[in-house]
């Protein structure tokens, strides 16, 4: 590696932080607002992208800002890890900042223009994140994302949103005290955090057992974002969030930044080598397995979309965490691999619930039964993106997954290779009942849809009370003992319409009432939309397509996509092997 002394990766962390100013200014302006942020966006991308001919040709772009604390640079650094994560956040914030917009303004949403100046600090802290030379560089970053993502968490304003903004900061400031914590160990065993292709080399000679914690609390830190189990809750809570907001969480900043971080110390830091002899790999990667299986597991109970979403988020995390820890040069292939590859899946999966939740005010899915008929586009993204979510071959999950799957069986972990099946099954169990709905049912014939109902699931009684979303089942006990008057159409708070009592609505109008209340047309199925993007706005069509189009061009040519050579150059420069 050659290291080139540049004021890119400096540029590519301050662009858009420096639009801040300009958004705010702009608050009575919306056009001028948004004209700054997709400035920067293409901005930071072009900077970024314009690093990718030469880290692939083996230079590293250094920014030297002079010394932090005594033995410890402030120094920003593209190298190829540093512009996996960089160069995948900067793609994705541009299609976001199209998207954001189109939603935003859907919804008429209030407080927009600080809605776009916190998005922008966001991604200035998520790129510090990607090129930041050491540790406590990357700490402070760390924490800077928490705080500027706060305002998005919390963006509703409302009581139930403050309480998610609460734990989240609970959570992620709780997880940058551990990091801070890891750090200041490795400082004091090696006299250095900076990072190093294959890991630290003093950190092979120092005592095993503060090695050994010095780890555990770089886990446990950047595992917060990452969602691993137990430290994964704060994640679903943050549903409320509007829907751009989630993408962001889910597919590029927040929970990217964490297994960034994991990725960090067992390849930078740590080294594969030294992972392995300290025999910490095996407990991460235990770790990892548990969190895929069980979160698929929760998933299928979840009705509302966009929590289904997010506990599958928490179990996808957990698959390039294991491709990490199981420390094979295919594993680690699949596992980094996979983070382009689910970042493009899940931000297509939530572009797809939010342009429902504006068109339609639809979100749980046993309210989707036909749907695909009023969005044929969105919902055929969806389909694709879900596909490539279990792993199905010509979208990008099969690829990442495929070497995950050869490098569990060749380092021997088959308990890790079945729990990576039982996942992809239990992928296609929870997303298959979405796209069925969406285009194989009516609404006058669809039935609950958490796959599993059951106690543990936290939905009890009959199927109708676990379609109202879990309420207490004595108060519908009356219905499950009627004389078939409730025909599947139910009011807002669950109740079956009346259609038998005096002064009552017929059954064809109280059926067109509740319809309507639920995004559907007063029509007995849902109004049909060409597919030719009249179902919506193409401020959230174009990014949509333009998310699934990137899953299939990385399931299908993943050789010609740029991602993939990064992620063979890293493998090579912490294994030695070249993949």
């Amino acid at each position: 590696m050659t290291e080139l002394t540049s004021l890119r990766p400096l540029a590519a962390v301050l662009v858009s932080a420096v639009i801040i100013v300009p958004v705010l200014a702009s608050r009575g302006r919306p056009n001028l607002r948004e004209f700054w942020t997709v400035l920067a966006a293409v901005t930071k991308f072009g900077l970024v992208a314009s690093m990718v001919p030469g880290v692939l040709a083996g230079d590293v772009y250094v920014t030297n800002l002079g010394t932090f604390v005594p033995g410890v640079e402030f120094a920003l650094q593209a190298d190829p890890l540093g512009i996996l994560f960089g160069l995948l956040a900067s793609m994705l914030w541009l299609v976001t900042s199209f998207y954001s917009i189109g939603y935003m303004r859907g919804l008429d949403e209030h407080a927009q223009t600080r809605y776009f100046a916190a998005f922008a600090g966001s991604l200035s802290a998520a790129m510090g994140i990607a090129f930041a030379s050491n540790l406590l560089v990357l700490f402070v970053f760390y924490e800077l994302l928490t705080v500027a993502t706060y305002p998005l968490v919390t963006h509703d304003e409302t009581d139930e949103a403050r309480a998610a903004g609460r734990k989240y900061l609970a959570y992620t400031f709780g997880g940058g005290v551990a990091v801070l914590a890891g750090s200041i160990l490795v400082f004091w065993a090696t006299g250095t955090t900076t990072f190093s292709a294959g890991g630290i080399a003093e950190l092979a000679s120092a005592d095993p057992v503060f090695a050994r914690a010095a780890f555990a609390l770089l886990i446990v830190g950047f595992g917060v974002k990452a969602a691993l189990m137990p430290l994964h809750s704060w994640l679903p809570d943050a549903m409320v969030a509007p829907t751009p907001v989630s993408g962001l969480l889910h597919a590029v900043a927040v929970v990217k930044s964490g297994v960034f971080g994991i990725a960090r110390v067992v390849l930078d830091v740590f080294g594969p080598d030294l992972v392995a002899d300290l025999g910490v790999g095996v407990i991460l990667a235990a770790v990892a397995a548990f969190t895929l299986v069980v979160s698929s597991v929760i998933a299928l109970r979840q009705d509302n979309l966009k929590r289904r979403l997010a506990f599958s988020t928490v179990s996808q995390l957990s698959y390039i965490v294991l491709g990490l820890a199981v420390l094979h040069p295919l594993a680690l292939v699949g596992g980094l691999l996979h983070i382009p590859a689910h970042a493009f899946m899940k931000l297509t999966l939530f572009f797809c619930a939010g342009a429902l939740h504006v068109e339609t005010h639809t979100d749980d899915i046993s309210n989707m039964a036909g749907i695909g008929k009023r969005m044929p586009l969105t919902m055929a993204a969806f389909g694709i993106a879900a596909l490539g979510m279990a792993g199905i071959p010509l979208v990008a999950g099969f690829v990442s997954k495929y070497f995950l799957l050869i490098g569990t069986v060749s380092s021997g972990g088959i308990v890790f290779t079945v729990a990576l099946l039982v996942s992809g099954i239990l992928n296609i169990a929870y997303f298959w009942p979405v796209v069925y709905t969406a285009f194989f049912e009516s609404p006058g014939e669809s039935d609950p849809k958490p796959v599993v109902e059951n106690a543990l699931g936290g939905r009890y009684g009959t199927p109708e009370a676990a379609a109202d979303g879990g309420s207490n089942p004595d108060e519908h006990e009356h219905e499950s003992e009627g004389d078939g008057a409730d025909d599947g159409f139910r009011d807002d708070h669950g109740y079956a319409a009346d259609h038998t009592g005096q002064g009552e609505l017929d059954e064809a109008e109280a059926e067109a009432q509740i319809r309507r209340e639920h995004g559907h047309d007063a029509s007995p199925a849902w109004e049909h939309r060409a597919w030719n993007g009249s179902e919506s706005t193409w401020f959230m069509l174009g990014p949509i397509l333009f998310a699934m189009t990137g899953s299939i061009v990385l399931g299908i040519v993943p050789d010609t996509a740029v991602f993939l050579r990064i992620v063979r150059l890293i493998v090579a420069g912490a294994t030695g092997v070249s993949v």
